[in-house]
C-alpha cells in the first residue's frame, strides 16, 4: 500500500531549520558584509546538504527547506506583478513574540506575469535529487486575509471579485510555469481556511467589513483558478496551518466550518491537515473527504523536540481511518519547522529525528 506518487505515505509540509552557517551568511548580506553571489553560494552548498539528508531520513519528496527565503509567504507573494511587500503594523497576532511585521499590499493591476524567481529554486531541488522534488507556495488567499480591503486600494480595484479573478489569474500563470520547468508536485501553503474555524477570527473578519461565510466560497474560486491549467500528471496539494511563527500558533478550532467547501469545493487532490494537537479538533470533518483525493495526517508536531510515540501516532492514524479509508491516508508532521527563517524552537538532530520517525512508521502502517 506505498504510493508511487506523491502525496507519499511519509511526507513533510517542506521548510527546515536554517543552519548555523546559514544564518549568519543572510545576517552579513543584510549588512552588505558579503555579495548576492556569495550568499548563493552559502544557500547552495546548504540546500545540498538538506537534500541529501532529506533523502536519507527515508522521505521521497525533497524541498530546499526554503532556505532563500525569510518568509513562507511574503518572498513569493512580493514578486507577483502588480504586488509589493512593506514593513508595516500586523493586524493578525501570534500569542507571544511577534514575527518582523512584513505585510503585502497591491500597486497595480494584477494579472501578468513575469519569470518568478522561485522557478529557479525549484529547478535548483529538480537539478540535485533522484526522488520527488516539491515545491511550496502560499495559497492566493494570502494576499487578502490578514489585511482585507486596506491591502486592495479602491482605486486600483472598486470591485474585489476583480481582484480574485486577476489574482487567480496571476497565480494560474505561475503555476503553470512551474510545471513547464518540470515541476510535478505543488503545494498551496493555506492558512486562512483554518482561521476561519476560530470564532474569534471570524469576528476580526466580520468588525472590518468581510464576510466570513462568503470568503471560503471566493478563497476556493482562486484556488481553483490557481491550478486550472497544470499537467494531469501534476499532483496538487495544500497544507492546512493555525499558525507557526517560533512554535507559536494563532487559531484554534476543528475543520468543521468549512470542511465541505474545503474537499468538494476545491479541486486540490492532497491535504496536509495539522492534527497535533486538540487545537485541530477530531477527525470527524474527514468524513467529507470523497475517494480519489488523499489526506496527509500531521500528526507529529514541529514546535517541539520532544519525539512521539510511535505505538500514539499508529493508535490516530486508526482513529482517522474511522472517517477515511487507510489507503486515502498519509503521514507528516503537522507543519513547516520554520515558517520564518527563526524557525521553531527545536534543535536540528531533533528536526530530522522526527522525520525519520515519520518514515519507519509509515513503513510500518502502510508496508515498504
Amino acid at each position: 500500500m506505498q504510493r508511487t506518487k506523491p502525496p507519499f505515505r511519509a511526507d513533510h509540509v517542506g521548510s527546515l531549520l536554517r543552519p548555523a552557517a546559514l544564518k549568519e551568511a543572510r545576517a552579513k548580506r543584510e549588512k552588505n558584509e558579503i555579495t548576492a553571489e556569495q550568499l548563493k553560494a552559502v544557500e547552495d552548498r546548504e540546500i545540498e546538504a538538506a537534500i541529501k539528508k532529506q533523502e536519507s531520513a527515508g522521505l521521497k519528496s525533497i524541498t530546499d527547506g526554503e532556505y532563500r527565503r525569510a518568509f513562507w509567504n511574503y518572498d513569493f507573494l512580493g514578486k507577483l506583478i502588480g504586488a509589493e511587500t512593506y514593513l508595516g503594523e500586523r493586524k493578525i497576532k501570534f500569542q507571544g513574540r511577534q514575527p518582523r511585521p512584513m505585510m503585502v499590499r497591491v500597486i497595480g493591476k494584477l494579472g501578468d506575469y513575469a519569470p518568478h524567481p522561485m522557478i529557479e529554486h525549484f529547478k535548483f531541488v529538480q537539478a540535485h535529487t533522484k526522488q520527488t522534488p516539491k515545491m511550496t507556495i502560499p495559497s492566493p488567499s494570502s494576499m487578502h486575509f490578514r489585511y482585507g480591503r486596506s491591502a486592495v486600494p479602491v482605486e486600483i480595484y472598486p470591485d474585489m471579485d476583480d481582484f480574485y479573478r486577476d489574482l487567480g489569474e496571476s497565480y494560474r500563470k505561475a503555476v503553470r510555469a512551474f510545471a513547464d520547468a518540470g515541476c510535478r508536485y505543488i503545494q498551496l501553503d493555506e492558512v486562512n481556511f483554518t482561521y476561519l474555524c476560530d470564532p474569534k477570527l471570524r469576528q476580526q473578519v466580520t468588525e472590518r467589513g468581510d464576510d466570513p461565510n462568503r470568503m471560503p466560497h471566493d478563497y476556493a474560486k482562486m484556488i481553483n483558478a490557481a491550478i486550472s491549467d497544470v499537467p494531469a500528471d501534476m499532483t496538487t496539494a495544500m497544507h492546512l496551518c493555525r499558525g507557526n511563527f517560533q512554535s507559536t500558533f494563532v487559531a484554534s478550532g476543528g475543520y468543521e466550518p468549512v470542511a465541505e467547501i474545503l474537499f468538494n469545493e476545491i479541486k486540490i487532490q492532497a491535504y496536509f491537515m495539522e492534527y497535533d494537537s486538540e487545537r485541530a479538533g477530531g477527525f470527524e470533518p474527514l468524513r467529507f473527504v470523497p475517494k480519489g483525493k488523499q489526506v496527509v495526517l500531521g500528526l507529529v508536531t514541529s514546535k517541539s523536540g520532544t519525539l512521539e510515540s510511535k505505538d500514539d501516532l499508529k493508535r490516530r492514524i486508526d482513529q482517522a481511518a474511522q472517517y477515511i479509508p487507510l489507503d486515502q491516508l498519509c503521514l507528516s508532521p503537522q507543519c513547516g519547522f520554520a515558517s520564518t527563517e527563526e524557525g521553531n524552537l527545536l534543535a536540528e538532530e531533533e528536526q530530522w529525528a522526527k522525520l525519520r520517525m515519520i518514515a519507519e512508521v509509515a513503513d510500518e502502517v502502510w508496508g515498504r
